[in-house]
């Protein structure tokens, strides 16, 4: 067995584009946003898409490139969806940050524009009220705050709000893509993936560059530097496919016996229904 892998930091953080240019396959969204960052005259903003696809790093980054390290901590408010965010919280946290006005002193090369940035991630978990409460203090405060709403299905977000933004839409990671960070990430630790783990790795990801990442750096903390596709297939819960053949196999035989040996099988294994089917 291959020696294991030390690693203290999530590589999702160690390896998180640290500026906007860098975020991969989101050619319109960079470039648009590339331009806007000149001018530092950002207007509210809405990301969506699929997870995984660099909205929150594109976020993350912005406010990074405009008020570097010093400035981050006070003139940036992150919220997700762990944190509480119901309609007391809009009303009093959110709003008193909204409110403090600050000044645009240039600091350390940065332009440090006079306008704090709230960023909201996973607000289509936001309740309908939470939302509305949010109508009037991106209003009122709109020359000293600009918001940022992160959300996979841009549905879940009320036309008044989705109207007052910038809409940028994320579109899932090609394999391609994946396969190059991926890549990049297993030169960085040391890592020798062959080419079926790393076609397994796409696959079991679904366009997902977190949940790979997470995959990858979980099967080097339990193999070691050297990962088969049955490696990444044991710690992302997929089912093996041989099993789901197997399945398909005995439900076209037409035998009653047959298919229920492999159903009992499946359930003795453990393996969720709702991951049998997506896999099918």
């Amino acid at each position: 067995m291959a020696p294991l892998v030390p690693s203290s930091q999530p590589w999702v953080e160690k390896y998180r584009p640290r500026q906007v240019k860098d975020v991969a396959h989101q050619e319109e969204v960079v470039r648009v946003l590339t331009n806007t960052l000149e001018t530092a005259d950002l207007p509210h903003m809405l990301f969506y898409g699929p997870p995984g696809t660099g909205k929150t790093t594109t976020a993350l980054a912005i406010a990074y490139q405009l008020y570097g390290p010093e400035l981050y901590k006070s003139r940036v408010l992150e919220l997700n969806a762990s944190d509480e965010r119901g309609i007391n919280v809009v009303r009093t946290k959110i709003k008193d940050f909204a409110a403090v006005a600050v000044g645009s002193a240039r600091k350390g090369g940065y332009p440090c524009p006079p306008y704090k940035i709230i960023i909201l991630d996973e607000a289509d978990s936001m309740t309908e009220d939470a939302q509305n409460a949010l109508r009037r203090t991106m209003e009122t405060y709109s020359k000293v705050t600009r918001f940022f709403f992160i959300c996979n299905y841009i549905s879940r977000i009320i036309e008044p709000l989705a109207s007052r933004c910038a809409k940028f839409r994320f579109k899932p990671l090609s394999e391609d893509v994946m396969s190059n960070r991926i890549l990049h990430i297993c030169n960085e630790e040391g890592l020798t993936l062959d080419a079926q783990a790393l076609s397994t790795l796409s696959a079991i990801s679904q366009g997902d560059l977190r949940r790979a990442i997470t995959y990858l750096q979980s099967a080097a903390r339990l193999f070691g530097s050297s990962i088969s596709a049955s490696d990444l297939i044991s710690v992302s819960g997929a089912i093996p496919e041989d099993i789901v053949k197997s399945l398909l196999v005995a439900c076209k035989s037409g035998e009653f016996d047959v298919a229920n040996k492999e159903v009992s099988n499946i359930i003795a294994d453990g393996y969720p229904v709702s991951q049998l089917l997506s896999q099918m």
